[in-house]
C-alpha cells in the first residue's frame, strides 16, 4: 500500500508518479542529527522530557484502525508472519527506530489489537469513527500528538498492515529531516514512492483536518517542501490487503 490508506476501495491502489517530487540520498544507518531550528516558532530539542539534543523530536503514528475488508473474515492485522501479528511487526519497526513517542490509533476490533501489542512501550488511542474512511484515523493520531504535553517537531505516520518495512528506513527519513531536506518526507523504492511518511509540525493543523480516504496524501504531494529519499527497502511498497499478500 503506498497511498496513506487503511479502508479504500477493493481496487489495488496504486500511488501517482513519484517523479513529481524531488529524490534525495541519505545514509540509511545513520543516527539523525540535530535539525538546527533557530527562532521563536521553535523549542530546543534539548527542552523536550526524554529527549536526546541531538535529534529532533519525531513521534511515530501508526495507523491501525481499519476493518480489513478485502482480507476476508480474519483481520489482517492480527495475522502473523514469521510467528508475529501484522501489528505488531508494525510496531516493533517504529519502536526500532529514532521516533518516540509511538502512538497508536485503534478502531476496528480495538481491544483485540490492543492486545497484540501488548507488552510493547505503544500509547494508544482509538478512533470512535474508523469507519468512515483513513482520514478520521489520521486526525486522531495527529491530534494526540498535537495535545501532548511534550512537544514533537513531527510526526511519522506508518500503516499498521505494512510489516516489512526496515527500521533503517524510518531512521532514513528522520536523517533527511533533521538535515533539512524537506518537510514531507517519504520513502521511495526504485523510483515508486512508499510509505512511512514523516511530516514537519507545520503540517498538525491541515492533517487533525484532513477528510475521507486520501490522508496525507494530497498533502504531500502539493507542498514545495516536499521530498523522496530513495531507499533500497521493498517494505515501504508491501501492504497485507489479502491472505496472498502473505
Amino acid at each position: 500500500m503506498t497511498e496513506m490508506t487503511e479502508n479504500a476501495p477493493d481496487e489495488k491502489r496504486e500511488p501517482p508518479p513519484s517523479e513529481t517530487l524531488p529524490v534525495v540520498d541519505v545514509d540509511r544507518h545513520s543516527r539523525p542529527a540535530n535539525r538546527g531550528h533557530t527562532g521563536d516558532d521553535r523549542d530546543d530539542r534539548g527542552d523536550h522530557d526524554g529527549s536526546s539534543p541531538d535529534q529532533p523530536a519525531v513521534a511515530g503514528v501508526l495507523l491501525a484502525a481499519g476493518t480489513s475488508s478485502r482480507f476476508g473474515s480474519e483481520n489482517k492485522l492480527l495475522t502473523t508472519v514469521d510467528g508475529e501479528a501484522v501489528v505488531r511487526r508494525a510496531a516493533r519497526t517504529l519502536l526500532e527506530s529514532d521516533v518516540d513517542p509511538v502512538v497508536a490509533v485503534l478502531g476496528y476490533e480495538a481491544d483485540r489489537v490492543r492486545a497484540a501489542l501488548e507488552g510493547l512501550p505503544v500509547e494508544t488511542v482509538v478512533n470512535e469513527a474508523y469507519e468512515t474512511g483513513q482520514a478520521s484515523s489520521l486526525r486522531t493520531g495527529i491530534r494526540a500528538i498535537r495535545d501532548r504535553k511534550e512537544e514533537c517537531e513531527a510526526a511519522l505516520v506508518a500503516l499498521g498492515d505494512m510489516p516489512f518495512v526496515a527500521p533503517t528506513t524510518v531512521n532514513a527519513l528522520l536523517t533527511a529531516y533533521a538535515e533539512n531536506a524537506g518537510d514531507a518526507i517519504a520513502p521511495a523504492f526504485e523510483g515508486v514512492r512508499g510509505n512511512p511518511v514523516l511530516f514537519d509540525e507545520r503540517f498538525f493543523d491541515a492533517l487533525a483536518d484532513v477528510d475521507g480516504d486520501i490522508g496525507g496524501r494530497e498533502i504531500l504531494l502539493e507542498s514545495d517542501a516536499s521530498v523522496l529519499v530513495s531507499v533500497d527497502d521493498p517494505g515501504v511498497r508491501r501492504d497485507i490487503d489479502r491472505p496472498a499478500d502473505l
